[in-house]
């Protein structure tokens, strides 16, 4: 299409969407709000820009320069959010290393990256070690410490963090480039086979905070994230750079308080000391953290929750909602950045008690600003909008990735048809909102029929005697698959088998599921097989009943 283009003026200067440009607000806005790392560090906005700027250049002086890969091994940080800043803004790629992988993984996670410098820290030392000799490109590595002096290792270490920085510039100028320069880096969980590198540019990025900020400060009548929250992630940092939200609280300019090692105890008594009223988290840490002994002897009211990475039960929404938990559903994957939609309650839903609301609240969301949303058939056709036409979701965005690193034939299946195919069965209703089924591979086909793996574990789990609960489909020759229930009970509370069944057929005569989907068997475990990230891993409870 033609359209009419006008010649800029001679010394116009044509901006791009940089990094760089979400760290202007925050220490303009707020210079002397804090940015806290547990109970060891506190400093100001005012000494976070200045310690980006020293970052910045302590990595010139070490030799890395644009499209170099900087590598990091630490837990949620100040540290951490420096690196979000300083390595992509000179123009290199910052790899977020999941430090939950199999050392093997995580090999082969960094030699695919091609990392140049390793920012490591102290209790990942023993693991660096361990795999130096497979990573070839690594030119040297720099120590983290919590303590008075870093651990002994044989490793090419530059330097400890604290002490390169010390002796750098506190002004760095940054350079303009093309906001399409990769920025970040990491890794799929890798359940089966290796990892797929996932890669976001500055411009994706910058979009995505853009409308993220807007999305968390627009919620009528409960809005998630303005300038007077504090914020705390209960994602970890290296896990799609904590849903986005550091650099949008950054941006903003809020409170920022960073856990380190997530130790739920520790979690709640940073949530009560340092005031916090906004994090996010996956419903397994959510779980944890419930019902760790501090959460026990606080009062978690008006903590604003955002929960995704996998579908809240109904059981998990109750808790929180009876604890006063203000909570969020949000939605999305590793390939797009990651939120795709967020829950947002009608007027009508907002005056209803917290427990009532918890149907409305455990909805996947609707789609945030400038996400484009399908549901089609296997053959791609476009399914209607009822609340009851299930297919695969597929989206359209600025900011979802392009591509898997080095996987040409992968990323062609991701974007088969100019869409991104999410993997996930959904559907969509009249007024927008998507409810995400299950995955396409979770699906329980059993007797011709679909069944909600994650439908049964939002039942299972109102069981007041049912503490965590994972469904999964396994063969059956008459049927061809059957539903299969890991439950995990609440400590000294009475279960078994008949127990469920009888609690499930209660929603068979509300019309709710069906008598076939009641599962036949039902495994009573300490626990459930989750992921690094902290999701259920249906894959590796598939494969051990088989």
């Amino acid at each position: 299409m033609k359209t009419r283009i006008l010649e800029p003026a001679p010394n116009a200067h044509q901006s791009q969407l940089l990094i760089k440009s979400l760290l202007l607000s925050g220490p303009r806005y707020a210079p002397d709000r804090e940015i806290v790392y547990g109970d060891k560090v506190r400093y100001t906005y005012r000494t976070l820009r200045e310690r980006i700027c020293q970052l910045a250049d302590t990595l010139t002086r070490l030799g890395i320069g644009a499209g170099d890969t900087v590598a990091v091994m630490d837990w949620d940080s100040h540290r951490y959010l420096e690196a979000y800043f300083a390595v992509p803004m000179i123009g290199a790629i910052l790899h977020h290393v999941n430090i939950r992988l199999s050392p093997e993984q995580i090999a082969y996670t960094m030699a695919h990256a091609e990392d140049d410098l390793v920012l490591v820290h102290d209790d990942f030392i023993a693991i660096a070690e361990h795999i130096a000799p497979q990573l070839p490109s690594v030119k040297g590595y720099v120590q983290l410490t919590d303590e008075d002096a870093p651990v002994s290792t044989h490793l090419e270490t530059v330097g400890e963090y604290e002490t390169l920085l010390s002796d750098a510039a506190t002004e760095y100028l940054f350079p303009d480039f093309d906001e399409n320069s990769v920025a970040t880096t990491f890794y799929t969980t890798g359940t089966t086979g290796n990892p797929k590198g996932v890669y976001f540019t500055h411009r994706q990025l910058v979009l995505h905070t853009l409308t993220m900020a807007s999305t968390l400060a627009s919620q009528d009548g409960q809005p998630l994230l303005r300038s007077d929250d504090v914020y705390m992630p209960m994602t970890p940092m290296f896990h799609v750079h904590a849903w986005g939200v550091p650099y949008v609280a950054t941006m903003v300019g809020v409170k920022q308080v960073y856990p380190g090692r997530y130790v739920p105890d520790n979690i709640v008594r940073l949530f009560r000391d340092e005031g916090v009223t906004f994090s996010h988290g996956v419903p397994a840490v959510l779980q944890m953290v419930l019902a760790c002994d501090e959460a026990k002897e606080t009062d978690l009211s008006g903590w604003k929750m955002l929960t995704g990475g996998s579908a809240p039960t109904s059981g998990l929404a109750r808790q929180m909602a009876e604890r006063g938990i203000q909570f969020f559903t949000a939605y999305g994957m590793s390939e797009t950045c990651p939120i795709l939609t967020v829950i947002q309650l009608s007027e009508e839903e907002r005056t209803l008690a917290p427990l009532e609301q918890v149907p409305a609240r455990i909805r996947t969301g609707m789609p945030i600003s400038m996400v484009e949303m399908r549901i089609v058939d296997p053959d791609g056709n476009d399914l209607p909008h009822d609340g009851e036409a299930m297919g695969e979701v597929i989206v359209r965005t600025p900011w979802v990735t392009h591509g898997y690193y080095k996987e040409p034939e992968k990323s062609e299946e991701l974007w088969q048809g100019g869409w991104l195919h999410t993997g996930d069965v959904g559907s969509i209703d009249e007024r927008g909102v998507l409810q995400v089924r299950d995955r396409i591979k979770d699906v329980i086909k059993t007797g011709g029929e679909w069944v909600s793996s994650l439908a049964l574990e939002s039942l299972i789990s109102q069981h007041p005697a049912v503490a965590e609960v994972a469904v999964v489909g396994i063969p059956d020759e008459r049927w061809d698959e059957r539903p299969y229930a890991l439950v995990v009970p609440v400590d000294g509370e009475e279960l078994d088998t008949e127990m469920i069944q009888q609690h499930l057929r209660q929603f068979v005569e509300q019309g709710q599921i069906n008598r076939w989907a009641i599962p036949e068997r039902i495994g009573l475990v300490a626990e459930i097989p989750k992921t690094s990230v902290g999701k259920i891993n249906k894959k590796l409870i598939r494969s051990e009943l088989a």
